[in-house]
């Protein structure tokens, strides 16, 4: 009998803290990785089908997130939470997973973004009245 290799195994977190001015969530777990994910782009990268639609030619370019901040962390059983943002965007569910992929490819994620919003003719800023 031989063993099925191992996959890798899924992140767990240790910590899930929101920074006092709500613009930055911080999460660790147990590999010892460490993430500061600003509110900003956690609302740009909501897993909502709001956001990344149903596939990816529907996904959308968020702008004017710049001031965002999270109200709330609700807990979805063990494996995510559901974010809600002043500007009540709550639909996306945020796995261990997911947040651990936006931590490693945070620098990438942000470039792609701010290229995106270039060729769009978008401001991070929001609209003022």
């Amino acid at each position: 009998m031989t063993d099925a290799p191992t996959a890798q195994p899924r992140p767990w977190p240790t910590e899930l803290r929101l920074g006092k001015d709500r613009k930055v969530l911080t999460i660790a777990f147990e590999d010892g990785s460490r993430f500061d994910l600003p509110a900003e782009y956690l609302r740009i990268k909501s897993p909502s089908a709001e956001v990344q639609g149903h596939s990816p030619d529907e996904r959308k370019t968020v702008p004017g997130k710049r001031e965002v901040m999270i109200l709330e962390i609700q807990p979805i059983g063990n494996y995510a939470v559901r974010l809600v943002f002043d500007d009540m965007h709550s639909t996306g569910i945020f796995s261990w997973d997911y947040f651990a992929e936006l931590g490693r490819n945070q620098a990438a994620y942000w470039q792609d973004y701010l290229d995106e919003l270039a060729a769009q003719g978008l401001s991070r800023d929001p609209l003022r009245r």
